[in-house]
């Protein structure tokens, strides 16, 4: 400080005096990323920009990518962040790995509550965020155990899977537990693969329990498809929707066999959507990572690029790409 006042009196500016102590600060480094951000996106819709929901391997599944592949490719293409996510078990080591190895990008993940884990498992997810690393930032709630899953590609409504409601509409007293320390790490907390009804109970239970960060996750996707009512009342309860490239991949004409069951998306219905909530509650992720679909980065420049096709600005794109995925995983905001 002492010698910050002698620079002033020499007349140094305090952007003078860091650089020639050798302490440029971060928020300096920052400050002239953002200054350049506006002419890197012009040429790299992807500068800046963090897809929040990944597959990759290793898995149970075929995936396209690699943890490590799947950073490198991000970083290459400008992006700022990634989140992996896995049906089965934590990603959040994964991630820890993998910033270890490829340096210069964001990398996190979570813990899907499947019946791998233990289903809703509060003990799971207190284990989860004690990782090394704090790079568990999202707790997702059932997918393919979800029972609302398995009765949506069943047509069986007893087809069986895990609920997150009682019969009264009440979220269970473990999910209770553990919205109270999602909320004490202030991590996300999201939807998946559970019904409407579920989307809307667990909102407004998240917000009485003082979590500040819900994802309605894939909303318009294959099984929750959500309506346009439900997207509003959830945003209005202080959630984000969040919308998938994936999901304009499926449906009858898919390449893929098992997407064809799957609800297709149109440019048009999330253009709409996003109209309908505001960019300022949307998130863009891709949900890629499946073997012979394109490789996640690939994916989030197409999405950008069909939605600016119909109408949605770049300053919607910002905030949904970088904005909003920023503060969602508690990074400076560019």
């Amino acid at each position: 400080m002492e010698q910050e006042i002698k620079a002033k009196k020499k007349g140094l500016s305090r952007r003078s005096f860091l650089k020639a102590a050798g302490i440029m600060g971060a928020v300096t480094v920052a400050q002239k990323a953002a200054a350049q951000m506006p002419t890197l996106v012009a040429a790299n819709p992807l500068v800046g920009a963090i897809d929040m929901h990944v597959h990759s391997a290793p898995d149970v599944s075929s995936r396209c990518v690699h943890d490590i592949e799947l950073a490198q490719k991000a970083k290459e293409m400008g992006m700022r962040g990634i989140v992996s996510k896995n049906h089965e078990f934590i990603t959040n080591d994964r991630a820890y790995l993998t910033r270890q190895v490829v340096s210069g990008i964001e990398v996190f993940g979570g813990i899907t509550l499947n019946y791998t884990v233990g289903g809703v498992n509060p003990a799971a997810v207190d284990t989860m965020l004690k990782f090394t690393g704090g790079c568990g930032k999202i707790v997702w709630l059932p997918t393919h155990d979800a029972a609302h899953h398995k009765a949506f590609f069943t047509k069986k409504p007893d087809a069986g899977g895990i609920r997150v409601i009682d019969a009264d509409g009440n979220v269970i007293p473990e999910l209770r537990k553990i919205m109270k320390s999602v909320a004490k790490a202030d991590v996300i907390l999201a939807t998946s693969h559970i019904s409407p009804r579920e989307c809307l109970a667990v909102a407004k239970a998240a917000k009485e329990e003082g979590v500040r960060k819900v994802l309605i996750t894939h909303a318009l996707q294959s099984p929750g498809e959500l309506s346009l009512d439900d997207l509003k009342r959830c945003a209005e309860m202080g959630a984000f929707i969040e919308h998938a490239y994936l999901s304009y991949l499926m449906g009858p004409n898919a390449h893929l066999g098992w997407m064809r069951t799957w609800r297709h998306v149109s440019m048009e219905m999330f253009a709409e959507a996003i109209k309908a909530v505001g960019a300022d509650h949307s998130v863009l992720i891709t949900d890629l990572g499946q073997y012979m679909n394109p490789i996640p980065a690939d994916g989030l420049k197409e999405f950008i690029l069909a939605l600016k096709n119909k109408g949605i600005t770049d300053e919607q794109i910002n905030w949904m790409v970088r904005k909003n995925p920023a503060r969602l995983l508690g990074l400076e905001s560019m």
